[in-house]
């Protein structure tokens, strides 16, 4: 089958009115069919009557209408195209040929490609199940069976796509995916702004050894470990802070079910402020200007989050990486949180990530300490 098309000007809209939305397509049948068969089959007619059963174009015919009547009413745009139907189709496809179509239509136009395309689907149609009545009916009583039984076929495919959706049930323990994605970020993006706020925190102790106001409370009676202390607990304050309110905002805006544990919860935020807020003072001792203050609170802030899961959960990698990633502290950190609000567990669950998270801050502490003495003697 050869589908010839042609491109014609076509205007505006299409005079189908508000019943039928398809769009109209005339039809010249020029085929007189096969009288020489037994049942005198007419090809053509099947075609047209394929297109009829068309939810996209509306067949018109009429016989006093005449080709140039046609292709008038395709330039006012009456018309989404015109289909000739030559003579010969019949006898030229019961020989196993592919006779041509001629379409008048504008296909620079989604209306007309729209057109060619139903045609082309139509007359593909027919042509497979001549083929296929050709190649099983020996003989012309056959041909008629094989053929409607061929052409039937198409309008039951052996191979169906079917789509369902099921409803998604939440229980208290399958929480959502929406739940569930939160519940990794929110204290991800939390741990990650707790080290992040380490920057303020570490240039304090910069400041003060280059205002020499930490030198000056050196010559005083107060112990190095002491002043060391009063700015750890200050830090502390301010993260600790900063984590009930984030905490509050992801529970009452996010919905992250901080409080379906409440003394969890908090155990979890205090020893992750305890370990940030140590980090934070040894970042402090270590740097020796502001710009080293911004890198040495920078590089953790990425290397632990990254490595931690505070970006992609650990469950998504392999054993290995989750190994490494729970040299950090952020790893422990996520850990406790999740068991609240993803895993669903108790207190009982936050108690080795807490006292991880407790050993991390007693080793900065006192490696801050250790520093500290070396650069003030």
């Amino acid at each position: 089958m050869i589908l010839s098309s042609g491109n014609f000007a076509v205007t505006s809209g299409f005079s189908q009115g508000d019943t039928d939305p398809r769009l109209p397509v005339a039809v010249i049948n020029q085929d007189g069919g096969d009288p020489s068969t037994s049942s005198g089959l007419r090809l053509s007619l099947r075609l047209v009557s394929l297109l009829e059963n068309s939810e996209v174009i509306a067949v018109s015919q009429d016989e006093e209408q005449t080709l140039a009547d046609y292709e008038k009413s395709l330039a006012k745009g009456d018309l989404a195209g015109i289909l000739t139907i030559p003579a010969g189709y019949t006898e030229t496809l019961l020989t196993g040929n592919l006779p041509p179509l001629i379409l008048e239509a504008d296909t620079a136009q989604t209306a007309g490609t729209t057109v060619q395309g139903e045609i082309l689907a139509a007359a593909t149609r027919l042509v497979s199940a001549v083929q296929t009545a050709l190649i099983v009916g020996e003989t012309s009583s056959a041909f008629t069976p094989a053929f409607e039984q061929a052409l039937a076929a198409w309008e039951e495919p052996p191979i169906r796509i079917e789509t369902a959706s099921a409803a998604l049930v939440e229980t208290e323990e399958q929480p959502s995916t929406q739940v569930a994605s939160l519940g990794h970020t929110a204290p991800g993006m939390m741990l990650q702004f707790g080290i992040a706020s380490l920057l303020t925190s570490a240039t304090v102790v910069v400041n003060e050894r280059k205002t020499r106001s930490l030198q000056r409370l050196l010559t005083t009676a107060t112990r190095r470990p002491h002043i060391l202390l009063g700015h750890f607990l200050a830090i502390f304050v301010l993260l600790f802070a900063q984590f009930l309110v984030l905490m509050v905002f992801g529970q009452l805006i996010l919905k992250v079910d901080y409080l379906r544990v409440p003394g969890a919860s908090l155990l979890v935020a205090l020893a992750s402020s305890l370990c940030i807020a140590a980090l934070g003072l040894l970042i402090g001792v270590l740097a020796k200007s502001e710009e080293q203050a911004i890198a040495f609170s920078l590089i953790p802030m990425f290397i632990f989050s990254g490595l931690g899961g505070a970006w992609v959960p650990l469950e998504f990698t392999g054993a290995t990486f989750q190994a490494i990633g729970h040299i950090t502290p952020i790893a422990w950190a996520m850990d406790g949180f999740k068991n609240i609000t993803v895993r669903l567990l108790g207190l009982e669950s936050v108690l080795l990530p807490s006292a991880a998270l407790a050993g991390y801050a007693l080793l900065f502490f006192l490696l801050a300490v250790w520093r500290f003495r070396r650069v003030s003697e």
